[in-house]
């Protein structure tokens, strides 16, 4: 049963949404703040007092602003909060579409439920806390199956080879000296191009940081 919530929003707009929607389902009172320091310290004093939470609602982007902040997003702030609370059920609820970055929530962070801001999310959210406050995750298919078409690309030896390179810095020019020294082939500056734009195609980008940061959260790299 869920009776105790913490809200973490940085938006007064998405705040008070999720209050009205909390108290539609008879979970009235809850807490509310709109920096991550001020919800863990939240999250630290009720641990200490025996009123801990039952649940987390984040947003995982904070417009950073006067105020400078040690915990600077939703991903640290959970992070943090399972430190001082391991049984602390937690909902994101952000504008993030990326099926890479949400698995990444429920895979590495073991996050209880996720909630994209969109059309019809009231309704949503009251699905994911219903399913919450039943001990099950709220994942919705249509996201699972963004994150698997999303991971659907085959990376071979040589594409990890350019890319890991990209992502410790070696300018594109310079990576046909780098695969030649690991003897790795082909490795002619046009099939390095070729190849990259075959994938960023494949995934619809058309950076290479949008790429490397897409590799990282797969594990590609």
């Amino acid at each position: 049963m869920i009776q105790k919530v913490l809200i973490a929003e940085d938006h007064e707009s998405a705040n008070l949404s999720l209050q009205r929607t909390l108290e539609e389902l008879g979970i009235g009172s809850p807490d509310y703040v709109y920096y991550c320091d001020d919800a863990l310290a939240r999250i630290e004093r009720s641990k200490k007092n025996d009123e801990s939470y039952d649940l987390l609602i984040t947003d995982l982007y904070f417009e950073p602003d006067h105020n400078k902040q040690k915990i600077p997003g939703g991903a640290e702030l959970i992070t943090a909060a399972r430190q001082v609370q391991q049984d602390l059920r937690i909902l994101v609820f952000s504008a993030e579409s990326g099926g890479a970055v949400i698995k990444r929530l429920f895979d590495e962070l073991e996050i209880d439920g996720y909630v994209r801001k969109a059309r019809n999310d009231a309704k949503e959210l009251k699905q994911a806390i219903e399913s919450i406050s039943k001990n099950q995750i709220y994942y919705p298919r249509h996201l699972r199956q963004k994150a698997e078409s999303e991971n659907c690309f085959n990376f071979n030896d040589f594409d990890i080879a350019v890319i890991q390179a990209l992502a410790d810095g070696t300018p594109q020019k310079d990576i046909p000296l780098h695969l030649q020294q690991k003897k790795i082939h082909p490795s002619s500056l046009s099939s390095i191009e070729k190849r990259l734009n075959v994938i960023k195609s494949s995934l619809e980008m058309s950076k290479n940081e949008q790429l490397i940061a897409y590799c990282k959260d797969m594990g590609v790299i």
